[in-house]
């Protein structure tokens, strides 16, 4: 129960008072698009650059970490992407949304703050070596093969460039190549530049939760609950069980096996919508599965931390 109170409950009380703020029109909607656009393309990728130009990398890289987090990641894009096809009938266009969902767990907005809470920032070196390449490989899954599903004649190149166009005006993923530039080569910035990016950092996460609360507030479940439900489950249950498996398998150490679970026990993040919104299909399922799963992660994140220790 400490647990749920000390680490999981502040995290989305935060969430919850910008749902409540927006809900009861104390906050405005165009305020938290507002809000979202300065977290995910400015605070969030300072807060990204900085963990990962600091990082070191030889340090903390482990095959292992990586090779159990996508190892369950992909296997719930593949169980997400033919349950939708063979159990629920959706077309191919929306089973590639609807695994992209059960693909891309909410590794910043939720995985960094809960995992930093309890565990504190000195462990969160394994979640930022995910999130590294977290936005890259499953875009790169996700576009591929909604390219290859649609079949519209394109050729290998016009595919290449859709998945680097997707990835590369990415805020996130541009934070993270500056990051990773500096990291290698050894530049040393000027002390006023990284002290106004430590500025920028302390609001990150904050107004990231404000944010994403206020978002919520325009996804309401409706209709495809079963599909909706399915996509919870392997994102919340599915995902982690096997990255746990795996994670045992390869005798991953503490640090980076609670960070590999813990960030696969996710919810489906904002890009899972912004994937399917991206190409118009299975939006609805999408939106819910954001909001039903962020709901839900209070009590699955709560007993995954339980299972951990």
């Amino acid at each position: 129960m400490g647990a749920l109170l000390e680490v999981v409950i502040p995290v989305f009380l935060v969430i919850g008072f910008g749902y409540v703020a927006v809900k009861r029109g104390l906050f405005s909607d165009s305020g938290v698009d507002g809000l979202m656009r300065f977290t995910q393309k400015f605070a969030i990728p300072c807060l990204l650059f900085q963990a990962i130009s600091t990082l070191d990398l030889a340090a903390v890289f482990d095959w292992r970490l990586l090779v159990s987090f996508y190892t369950g990641a992909i296997s719930g894009f593949i169980l997400g992407l033919l349950g939708a096809r063979y159990l629920f009938g959706r077309p191919w266009d929306d089973a590639v949304a609807i695994g992209f969902c059960c693909l891309f767990s909410n590794s910043v907005l939720l995985g960094i703050p809960i995992s930093e809470r309890a565990y504190g920032t000195a462990s969160l070196a394994s979640n930022f070596v995910i999130i590294a390449i977290h936005s890259p490989v499953c875009y790169m899954i996700g576009i591929t093969t909604m390219e290859i599903v649609r079949n519209k004649g394109g050729t290998g190149l016009e595919t290449v460039r859709a998945i680097l166009k997707a990835m590369f005006s990415n805020a996130l993923v541009i934070g993270l190549s500056l990051g990773i530039i500096v990291n290698l080569t050894g530049i040393v910035l000027p002390t006023v530049l990284t002290e106004a990016v430590a500025l920028m950092v302390r609001a990150a996460l904050p107004a990231a939760l404000f944010a994403l609360g206020g978002v919520l507030v325009r996804y309401r479940p409706e209709g495809d609950m079963r599909t909706i439900a399915f996509v919870v489950a392997i994102s919340l249950v599915v995902h982690p069980a096997i990255t746990w498996c795996v994670g045992s398998y390869f005798a991953l150490p503490v640090e980076g096996f609670r960070a590999a679970v813990l960030t696969g026990a996710m919810a489906p993040g904002v890009n899972a919508y912004l994937f399917a919104d991206m190409y118009g299909n299975a939006r609805r399922v999408a939106a819910s599965s954001v909001l039903v799963g962020t709901a839900a992660t209070v009590l699955t994140a709560w007993a995954w931390l339980h299972f951990l220790g």
